[in-house]
């Protein structure tokens, strides 16, 4: 985040969860795309609000709408069981594969 020196950038919520394993794989998904994130808490004193609270994900507001983006993609996107990632192959190209035998290019 292009920041000047002293200025806090302004963070927006993009994502909310009860579950703080969640969260932090959604703070994994916008690190691996270079969007910078904060996991933060959202506990609330028990005592007043028991069983409120909850866990935030937040980034510059200049990043939400592709973190948004990305979230939404990532949430929408099909699960793969153990039998049908068995099933998915790389594609090779025909030229691309060489026999032992041959000697390399």
């Amino acid at each position: 985040m292009s920041v000047e020196r002293g200025e806090e950038p302004e963070l927006v919520d993009v994502f909310d969860t009860q579950q703080e394993s969640e969260a932090q794989v959604v703070h994994g998904l916008l690190t691996s795309a270079s969007i910078e994130s904060v996991v933060a808490s959202l506990e609330a004193t028990q005592g007043v609000w028991p069983g409120v609270g909850g866990v935030v994900v937040r980034v510059n507001a200049e990043q939400a709408d592709e973190a948004r983006k990305l979230i939404e993609e990532y949430k929408n996107a099909p699960v793969l069981t153990d039998e049908q990632s068995d099933e998915v192959q790389p594609e090779v190209e025909s030229n691309e594969v060489q026999s032992k035998d041959e000697p390399a290019a």
